[in-house]
């Protein structure tokens, strides 16, 4: 005949009384009344045969047998808990990896993930990489750029507008102006001025390229000339007046930025969670390619 299961509630009870040598400190500590405890030492006792506990008219005081058992027991629950403390975190973290452009767009829906689910780690890296390869790299989730429409939730489509800070003096011909590319060639500035009206009349004189569209964006911001910038990204140094659109005209480039997810039965539920916060579901529709192939961003 197989034995008993552990009653395993009850070894929390013991040891906390055992900590205290009192039922109604022990109680209070758990939540529960002096009879209730009482009713699991009984229970825990029952299940090892002998007393843990010796009763006397000040209180309590461990029984031999529950003395040599307590640090065991204290020692055993501690690795449990700890191991047990360690599976949930890691099902609720998740490891993102994203462009270093979109950092500006990321932060601010980082932080209302984190408002919203107060137990959802994001670990984040971001990358001048564009993609992702779920077989040989450690992330969970990652944001990619380009023209991947059929993959994973559409983010946002890239629109691409010149963005200088309120300060920078420009006008429509772009006299004067210092032209900040994002790359290091002048695609995205060429694509957007093969769709403005004054472009007939207009050379990119002085020019500065960086490695990234964020840093392309801060200089801007700076006052050192006029970027050509992604409109989604920049929106919130528009909203507070750090940056400013000198012309209305936004090209679309065909590319877009998306959320793509691991497959993961263990981390299924905050996968979900993250999904669906970062996720716009009025945007899951891909848009149309448009004619350009863009250039790489970081």
């Amino acid at each position: 005949m197989s034995r008993r299961a552990l009653p395993f509630h009850t070894v929390e009870t013991f040891l906390i009384t055992a900590r205290h040598l009192n039922l109604t400190h022990a109680a209070q500590e758990l939540c529960l009344t002096q009879g209730a405890v009482s009713r699991q030492i009984a229970a825990l006792e029952s299940w090892f045969g002998f007393p843990l506990f010796e009763r006397h008219a000040r209180g309590l005081r461990l029984s031999p047998q529950g003395s040599a058992l307590y640090p065991e027991l204290q020692s055993a629950f501690g690795r449990l808990v700890t191991v047990a403390e360690q599976a949930r975190q890691q099902q609720t973290v998740v490891r993102l990896k994203a462009p270093t452009c979109a950092i500006r767009w990321l932060v601010p829906k980082l932080l209302e993930i984190e408002r919203r689910y107060p137990e959802l780690q994001v670990a984040l890296t971001f990358t001048t990489e564009h993609s992702v390869n779920f077989k040989t790299e450690p992330y969970d989730a990652a944001i990619i750029f380009g023209t991947h429409h059929s993959a994973g939730d559409l983010l946002f489509d890239e629109a691409l507008t010149p963005v200088a800070n309120p300060d920078t003096p420009c006008d429509t011909h772009l006299r004067g102006v210092t032209f900040l590319h994002p790359t290091r060639d002048k695609t995205d500035w060429s694509l957007w001025l093969a769709h403005y009206p004054h472009e007939p009349t207009l050379k990119m004189h002085k020019n500065q390229h960086f490695d990234t569209m964020d840093l392309a964006i801060t200089a801007a911001m700076q006052g050192l000339g006029v970027a050509m910038a992604d409109e989604t990204l920049v929106a919130e140094d528009l909203r507070a007046g750090r940056l400013c659109r000198p012309f209305a005209l936004s090209v679309k480039t065909g590319a877009s930025y998306r959320l793509v997810v691991r497959s993961s039965q263990s981390k299924a539920d905050g996968l979900a969670r993250f999904r669906a916060a970062l996720v716009n579901p009025a945007s899951h529709d891909a848009s149309s390619p448009g004619e350009t192939t863009p250039a790489a961003r970081a």
